[in-house]
């Protein structure tokens, strides 16, 4: 029977997937339910665990384990919000990998969980402090994915919650990408970042180097 944390903390480290995906179903319950859930920040080091288990299942090659993850997580950023900062950075690594996904769904829900973290969980800079190690990733799909999410963080908070002088120089390299859907990302992104500061950002990438008729 569905017990409280200690339950969960133990049921989380199954590798079944069956188990998994009933497990994963009992614990979105749990957390939906705040007169239930009492004990879920009871003991630090095992919610710390229950967390640490989670980022292996969004790690999962099986992507309903997967998305299964991404979504407990979720549940977990709505219940903790700005609690739940001290694990950005064991799960941004995750969702980096994720976005490059070969699955559209798993690579879109990795997006809607980060935006979810600048949400609730810590402001978008805190977050794109993190983040911006994936525009150096082995996977072009990664690469392409962090560009696209700076797109919809613009759509979404604007240029005033950013320094957008310490992500401008990572869209710069990735113009000269060896893959021609990052290079596309990457004009997506800095088109954004134009319509929000204007010319700044033209004079900034010329003093960069970029060629004029780019």
């Amino acid at each position: 029977e569905p017990g409280g944390m200690d339950y969960f903390c133990e049921q989380v480290q199954q590798k079944d997937v069956g188990r998994r995906m009933q497990v994963g179903q009992e614990l979105l319950e749990y957390l939906s339910d705040p007169a239930r859930s009492t004990d879920l920040e009871q003991d630090q080091q095992r919610l710390d665990k229950v967390i640490d288990e989670l980022t292996a299942w969004v790690n999962s090659s099986n992507f309903k384990v997967a998305l299964l993850g991404l979504d407990v997580l979720g549940a977990f950023v709505d219940r903790l919000s700005g609690r739940f900062k001290p694990y950005i950075g064991t799960v941004l690594l995750p969702l980096i990998d994720r976005m490059g996904d070969a699955k559209d769904q798993v690579r879109e829900q990795a997006q809607n969980l980060i935006l979810k973290l600048m949400s609730e969980a810590a402001p978008p800079m805190y977050i794109w402090e993190r983040l911006a190690v994936g525009f150096k990733h082995k996977n072009y799909r990664s690469r392409e994915g962090v560009c696209l999410c700076l797109v919809t963080t613009l759509n979404i908070y604007g240029a005033q919650p950013l320094i957008l002088s310490k992500l401008v120089p990572h869209l710069c390299i990735a113009f000269g990408d060896s893959n021609s859907q990052v290079r596309d990302a990457a004009i997506l992104a800095i088109v954004e970042v134009y319509r929000h500061v204007g010319e700044k950002v033209r004079i900034d990438l010329t003093k960069r180097g970029i060629p004029p008729g780019r």
